[in-house]
Parts: structure tokens; C-alpha cells; sequence
């Protein structure tokens, strides 16, 4: 029997020839990430084995991006825990304001991460990487900190589920988010639980990189252990100048055995919105109705990247924010920031009345910069909603795309573009 690219990658970290579904194994890790909320976490447990170095100080990366730039005295504390650790042990890969991105942004961005690796990370939506053909996954912050010291974790070998991307999409604002939430309205928050999700097909010539991230970066929300995109053409543009170490490509046999097969019609498929309080609660975006909105959030590290930034600019260009709204964007990294500017839409942005924040996480977790009120609803592209997640337990939050949120903001309603453009 053949192996999954998930199960080939778990087997050359494990020393192994084969696996499994279902073996428990031990395996070594490529990077360990952690942000300043479980950083710190990760940082007392291990000072509690009285362990003094890490395993491998190029192999770590501390990016500081929920509550940074720190809001309050309490943030700026775990922030400084994250701070003085780096130092402590010279980590390459920890980030200062200024220089720090949304860490799923920023790790690829920066060549950190690339096709072969295991990575695994104190944050959920570490499993974005499997955008570049790598195994990445979210753990505990003890797990975390078991392997800043030996480099290794342990894991069981996940099933894997084959997601077939057909068609060709039928306009231009079809994208990732639209393919993930279309996903997980089917299969629901656990149709995947602990589960491999991999995304093949014809279809993926017609989703770049970022559309891509954005569809691993949601795997967790179906409850899978990763998502996971074997590397074709874009990938290796995308990584030719940025990712150093050398390259491993994995690729699924033919006889490789999986859990279900499921497909998706890029050609058929609409708009997608996720409705409070959870992201399987999707629907077409002709079936909305009138849902007027207080908030619109463009960013996060789900839909914080360039792509992302182009298209809101695209529709918001020459055009304003509707009274009373609340728009903000947020650039996932410092480069993305600096193009938004060289290209001309942070200029397009302003003119929008949108308020543009530095790179951060912020309004996502419901930490600061778009906290909402009673009764309030917000339109984001980020990857949660449920009750509480932005703000006040009685507000709402609906998920959707970068394109579909720049048209809302205008029109104070979710709306599709189309009804501006």
C-alpha cells in the first residue's frame, strides 16, 4: 500500500520507511513556533524541567503578534517574557515590533518554512503552512515546550481525506476562502476531526499561493490535524527566492489509501458567508438577504497577505466606507505594509475612510483594535466566530472573503461585489 504526502513526510521525520494511520510515532521537528499568548505558557513549563537550552536556536521561532503592539500592562509582560527568552538564548527567529508580521504570514514570507518540513506551533492555524507541502500542525504549550528542548514530538498518524479541486472559477472573486468555508459548511467543524486534509486537483492551477494559505489555515476549523497541498509550479515560484534550506518534495502514490473523497466545482461555486456562531453556518452569497453590518475587518492570518490586500483595494478604489461603519485593514506583515504602500492602496485605503493598523492579531481573538459591542455585528476575514470571539458574548461575527467584505463596507450590508463594481 502507498503512502499519503502527510504519512511520507511523518515517516522521514520519524526515521521510518513507512506509517500508517493510526501509528504512534516520534518525530523530529523542523521549526517550533509560539506567540506572545502561548510563548510564555510554553516558556514556564519548560523552566520547570529545569532544562537551560534549546534544542536548536535556528530551529525556534517567538513572534510576538496578538497583543503587540502591547496593549495594556499584562500583554506587555508576556511580550517581555517572549523578549528576554529570545535573548537568552539568541533565537534567530524572534521578531521586534516594527519587523514582527501575523506569524502565519510571516514564517512563509520569510522562507522559515517550506515544502517537506514538520513544523508545529502553540497556535491552531500553524497547520497554514501545508500550503507549501509541508506537515504542520497546532499543539499545547507543553508539547511545545518538550520540544524546544529535544527537537522531537510525538504524534499519531492522521487518515487523510482527499479533496478534489475541479472547474474553473466562474468570476474573479472566487477564491480560498470561499473553498474552505464551502468545505467546512459540508462537512461541519468536526467532519475532519484529527484528520489529514489534502487538497489535489486540476482546479489548484487557478489558486495562488495566498488562496492556498488560506485554505490550510482553516483545516483546524473542519477539526483536522493539517491541511496539506502537494508543491506544483506555484509553489516553487514562490519559494524560489525565499525559503534557503534545501528543498524536499513529497508527493502521494497513486495507491495511497484514503478516508473519503470529496469534490469541489470551482466552476459552481459562489461567495461564501459563515454565519454566527460557527464557521460550518455558511451560505451562498445569493441566499444572504439584508444583513446590515457595524465592522468590517480585512486582515488576519487567514486574509492578511498581498493578494488579499490588492483585491479590497480593487473594489474600494474611489469609493467610501458607508457612514457609520467601522472599516479596518490589517497587513499581515511589514512588506506586505510596504507594498500596500509603494503600489498605491494605502492611499486607496484612507481615501475609504478605513482605519489601516500595523501588523497584528488583534481584533481576531477579540484582543484590541475592533472590539465589539452589545448587539454589534462584524463582517471579517478571519478564520473564527464564535459567540464572544470579537468582543461582547450578545455580538456577532460573520466570516467571509477579502472581496466580499470591501463591498460590505460600502454598502453598510453584506453584499457581493458586483452591487458596487
Amino acid at each position: 500500500m502507498g503512502m499519503t504526502i502527510t504519512e511520507k513526510i511523518l515517516a522521514a521525520h520519524a526515521n521510518l520507511t513507512e506509517v500508517e494511520a493510526g501509528q504512534l510515532i516520534t518525530a523530529k521537528v523542523d521549526i517550533v513556533l509560539s506567540n506572545d499568548i502561548t510563548g510564555p505558557v510554553a516558556i514556564r513549563e519548560m523552566t520547570k524541567t529545569g532544562m537551560e537550552k534549546v534544542f536548536d536556536k535556528n530551529k525556534i521561532a517567538l513572534i510576538p503578534d496578538h497583543f503587540s503592539p502591547t496593549k495594556d500592562i499584562k500583554s506587555a509582560e508576556q511580550c517581555k517574557i517572549l523578549r528576554d527568552f529570545a535573548k537568552k538564548h539568541d533565537i534567530t527567529h524572534y521578531y521586534e515590533v516594527g519587523k514582527m508580521g501575523v506569524e502565519h504570514c510571516l514564517l512563509p514570507e520569510q522562507g522559515i518554512v517550506g515544502p517537506g518540513d514538520l513544523i508545529i506551533g502553540a497556535d491552531s492555524h500553524t497547520c497554514t503552512y501545508g500550503a507549501l507541502g509541508a506537515f504542520s500542525t497546532g499543539m499545547g504549550s507543553t508539547d511545545i515546550a518538550a520540544a524546544m528542548i529535544s527537537g522531537e514530538t510525538w504524534l499519531r498518524v492522521p487518515e487523510t481525506i482527499k479533496i478534489n479541486i475541479v472547474g474553473k472559477p466562474a468570476n474573479e472573486w472566487i477564491g480560498g476562502k470561499d473553498v474552505v468555508l464551502y468545505l467546512i459548511g459540508k462537512i461541519g467543524v468536526d467532519g475532519a476531526l484529527y484528520q489529514s486534509l489534502e487538497f489535489v486537483g486540476e482546479g489548484l492551477k487557478y489558486l495562488s499561493m495566498d488562496s492556498r494559505m488560506t485554505i490550510c489555515n482553516m483545516a483546524i476549523e473542519a477539526g483536522a490535524k493539517n491541511g496539506i497541498i502537494a508543491v506544483d509550479d506555484i509553489t516553487r515560484d514562490y519559494i524560489a527566492n525565499r525559503f534557503k534550506r534545501p528543498v524536499v518534495e513529497y508527493h502521494s502514490d497513486d495507491d495511497a489509501h484514503y478516508a473519503q473523497e470529496i469534490t469541489i466545482d470551482l466552476s459552481t461555486l459562489k461567495s461564501q458567508v459563515a454565519f454566527p456562531h460557527l464557521p460550518s453556518n455558511t451560505h451562498d452569497i445569493d441566499q444572504i438577504g439584508e444583513v446590515a453590518i457595524d465592522q468590517v475587518v480585512i486582515g488576519s492570518c487567514t486574509n492578511g497577505r498581498l493578494e488579499d490586500m490588492r483585491i479590497a483595494a480593487k473594489i474600494l478604489n474611489g469609493r467610501q466606507a458607508a457612514p457609520y461603519l467601522r472599516l479596518i485593514i490589517i497587513p499581515g506583515t511589514p512588506e506586505i505594509y510596504q507594498t500596500c504602500i509603494k503600489e498605491g492602496l494605502m492611499d486607496i485605503f484612507l481615501a475609504a475612510g478605513a482605519a489601516v493598523s500595523t501588523p497584528t492579531c488583534g481584533p481576531c481573538l477579540g484582543g484590541y483594535m475592533g472590539i465589539l459591542a452589545k448587539g454589534e455585528r462584524a463582517l471579517a476575514t478571519t478564520n473564527r466566530n464564535f459567540v464572544g470571539r470579537m468582543g461582547d458574548p450578545e455580538s456577532e461575527v460573520y466570516l467571509t472573503s477579502p472581496a466580499i467584505a470591501a463591498a460590505s463596507a460600502i454598502k453598510g450590508r453584506i453584499c457581493a461585489p458586483e452591487e458596487v463594481m
